[in-house]
């Protein structure tokens, strides 16, 4: 229906409204005159209305209106005023929308299109493809940490045994030893364990505790005793001649190690590790070794450093063969103790920072007694006072030997705490690098860890060039920490091919882990 029609419908229909309002005589002039009125209303409305509209158009640069528009379209706008639709499909776009379905597929199939498609496809899984390699070849290369190894609190920190409380302090007394525990805390040991020292009749090996008729009596005697001061809280039990009891009486000898490592019903601590420490005369790494395994005590303390006297050509044989057998956390590593004296007066003393650092950086649990930090000296008793003037200011000669104390007690603090923070150096992997009569050098290893380096030369007058040929050694490393810091200083840089100590010297030595 055009627009011509639909006003002509709407005419005929006025016309038959007013005859039938005013009849037949009345009904051309009143229609003539409603078509006028409507035609006059309507022509004045259109101009509002196209007024309207051209306001609402945009205005040119020049500050012109656009153009009407073209008649057709003024049809459209008439139509949709008279209330009819009328719908034109423009044979042209002035702007781009995209392509239409059909426009798209005449476009794909064309060969420039599928070889640009299967180029970004290829592109697509190429990327995605190295990705996923990326990752699981970053996966394959990346290093696996180790487990940390099980480890007993006495492998943390050295023994530090107090032989004689009289001698420890001046008050003579645990209330005394207690007082002390501050100072002790400066050496930077964590926690502070206590060991009793349970052995009958301690100065005689003929005694009632030996002799095989009355040794079970006081084995059993014994087991009382070990209940009683595990109950008060003591960390541990030192006993003596353990091989002994473990071959004459070995069900007792059963009794008191559950007693001591499986903890007691009335354990106030619940049940925590216990440490049952054995001392023996032996002498030979075979026989400790032999000892270790058949009386089943977590800790040995024996003469395999010090029989005959310190004999640093027997060490690398001493230490390898117990490494080999054993466990790190049941090794002990010892020079001195009750029987044989202080550190300082079984070596020079010009040599007692170097084995410090031996025992400090061994694999296992360094056993020291008081005053070995400071180098104490035996004089007429094997329990001499323990000296704490390096607490107080001194004067003259006096002050002299507080410097030296005061240094030897630093080293050997600064060597606990490197031990303590390095993992490489509490539980690391033991390798033997040189050996001489009087020269040793080996490497504490773990996992992705600083490694460490330790090197001894225990020549009284001759410079030693340990020459290593380890295929994981760089060729330059770092000094941690040395006996002589004025021919090593700390943070200096070494050449391993050629490390050169001079006579009794001593340094530990950092290198980067091997990656």
């Amino acid at each position: 229906m055009n627009t011509e029609e639909t006003n002509v419908e709407m005419k005929d229909a006025q016309s038959i409204s007013a005859e039938q309002k005013d009849g037949p005589d009345a009904a051309p002039d009143a229609a003539r005159a409603a078509v006028d009125a409507d035609a006059t209303e309507a022509d004045v409305s259109e101009a509002d209305l196209d007024q309207e509209e051209q306001e609402k158009q945009p205005m040119t640069a020049d500050g012109d209106r656009p153009p009407e528009a073209p008649p057709e379209d003024r049809e459209e706008v008439d139509a949709e005023k008279n209330g009819s639709v009328k719908l034109k499909i423009l044979d042209e776009e002035e702007t781009f929308t995209g392509l239409n379905k059909e426009e798209l597929l005449r476009v794909a199939g064309t060969p420039g299109w599928v070889r640009t498609r299967w180029a970004l496809l290829l592109v697509f899984w190429l990327g995605w493809l190295g990705m996923l390699v990326g990752a699981v070849l970053i996966l394959l290369q990346a290093p696996r940490c180790r487990e940390l190894p099980a480890t007993s609190w006495w492998n943390e920190g050295p023994l530090y045994q107090i032989g004689n409380i009289h001698a420890f302090t001046d008050t003579h007394n645990l209330k005394g030893v207690e007082q002390k525990m501050t100072s002790l805390s400066q050496l930077k040991v964590k926690g502070i364990s206590v060991v009793l020292d349970l052995t009958p009749n301690y100065q005689g090996s003929s005694g009632p505790w030996f002799s095989r008729g009355s040794v079970t009596n006081v084995a059993e005697r014994l087991k009382s005793a070990l209940v009683f001061w595990l109950n008060e809280g003591v960390d541990g039990v030192q006993l003596s001649g353990v091989e002994q009891l473990a071959s004459a009486v070995p069900a007792l000898w059963a009794d008191i190690r559950a007693i001591v490592q499986n903890g007691t019903d009335q354990d106030l601590r619940g049940g925590s590790e216990r440490l049952l420490l054995g001392v023996t005369e032996s002498s030979s790494a075979d026989g400790v070794s032999a000892l270790l395994s058949s009386t089943g005590v977590d800790l040995l303390i024996s003469k395999v450093l010090t029989a005959g006297g310190p004999e640093p050509a027997r060490y690398a044989h001493t230490i390898q063969r117990l490494y080999s057998n054993h466990t790190q956390t049941n090794l002990a590593w010892n020079l001195g103790g009750r029987d044989d004296g202080h550190l300082a007066s079984l070596v020079p003393p010009a040599h007692v920072k170097l084995y410090q650092l031996l025992l400090l950086t061994l694999p296992g649990t360094p056993v020291f007694s008081y005053g070995d930090e400071i180098g104490l000296m035996d004089g007429e008793t094997k329990f001499p006072t323990m000296l704490w003037d390096f607490e107080e200011e001194l004067n003259g000669t006096l002050r002299e030997d507080q410097a030296d104390r005061l240094s030897l007690r630093n080293f050997f603090r600064s060597v606990s705490e490197l031990r303590a923070k390095q993992r490489s150096l509490l539980h690391g992997d033991f390798l033997l690098l040189s050996n001489s009569s009087s020269s040793l050098a080996y490497l504490r290893v773990w996992d992705q860890n600083d490694r460490y380096l330790a090197a001894f030369n225990w020549g009284p007058e001759e410079e030693v060039v340990l020459q290593m040929s380890e295929a994981a050694l760089p060729r330059h490393a770092v000094v941690a920490l040395s006996t002589n810091s004025s021919a090593l200083p700390e943070g200096s840089s070494v050449d391993l091919t050629e490390l050169r100590l001079g006579p009794g010297q001593a340094a530990l030595i950092k290198l980067p882990h091997a990656g």
